[in-house]
């Protein structure tokens, strides 16, 4: 009897310490961030977008989307087509006026400019031809003129796309892209960050070139179209820059939005504010 007790006894013993025994915490695995890139539009200002990337890409932060819109659909389609800052800096060291504005008075009264240059630097530079085919995904935003909406371009030409997005309105011609009139996404999203986020992105970095749109060169009829565009789109960035979770803003100041002779140093500004931004970029990517 004593002995079966004290068996008893050490039995209840061994189930009582291993009820006393702490389960091990289970820490939840943190998800990977989905980074998205998102550059806004500012015309010549965009060579600013060309030394984000290096930095970006110098740095090995990872980008799995990129959302653009006019000149940003320019510079982030041409790198989702082939990921290489130093490839698109020989590409954008190339573009001259000439190549954006084939101006013709005479063969459209919706634009003096027809957009086939631009069509064509972007077939003579990017690796693919359609928008769903880019290395990286991406998505460039354009304004149905006929409605106001802001239309994703998902499918599709990737140099028509870009042209729709880049088509500034009493500039450019507006394009035809499947059943909608488009015209530059700036008019209504400048900075498109609502859209990276809905494809399911939770690291925003934006990069606006319209913090500061002072210009007292304006002496055309252009000048004054490309300036108050450039406003509207100051305005309508900020309630955009809301979803950012880092935002890059380069030293635009005193540079109009088609001065082609500023591209190394836009390139450097586009570096500076990109460096300034690492530590913030990193705390969230974990790179």
């Amino acid at each position: 009897m004593a002995i079966r007790r004290l068996f008893f006894l050490f039995v209840v013993a061994i189930v009582l310490l291993s009820s006393c025994t702490t389960a091990p915490v289970v820490t939840p695995k943190r998800a990977e961030p989905k980074v998205a890139l998102v550059l806004g539009g500012g015309s010549a200002k965009g060579f600013a977008h060309v030394g984000v990337l290096r930095v970006l890409e110098r740095e090995k932060i990872p980008i799995h989307m990129i959302v653009g819109t006019s000149v940003g659909s320019l510079i982030g389609g041409i790198y989702a087509s082939n990921p290489d800052s130093f490839q698109l800096e020989w590409a954008a060291f190339k573009i001259a006026r000439g190549d954006i504005l084939d101006y013709s008075i005479t063969s459209s009264k919706m634009g003096p400019v027809q957009g086939a240059r631009l069509e064509a630097f972007v077939e003579q530079n990017a690796k693919v031809k359609l928008v769903e085919a880019t290395k990286i995904p991406f998505y460039p935003v354009a304004t149905d003129l006929n409605t106001g909406e802001t239309v994703t371009l998902e499918k599709g030409s990737l140099a028509k796309a870009i042209h729709a997005s880049s088509a500034i309105p009493g500039i450019f011609v507006p394009v035809t892209f499947g059943n909608r009139t488009l015209v530059d996404g700036g008019v209504t999203s400048n900075i498109a960050c609502d859209v990276a986020r809905a494809k399911g992105a939770n690291v925003i970095i934006a990069v606006n070139l319209q913090k500061d749109v002072r210009d007292t060169d304006i002496t055309s009829v252009i000048d004054v179209i490309a300036q108050s565009i450039s406003i509207m789109m100051h305005v309508n960035t900020r309630s955009k820059l809301a979803h950012a979770d880092v935002i890059i803003e380069p030293d635009t100041k005193g540079i109009s939005m088609f001065d082609f002779s500023r591209k190394k140093t836009l390139m450097e500004e586009g570096m500076k504010a990109t460096e300034i931004a690492l530590p913030r970029i990193r705390s969230l990517t974990g790179k």
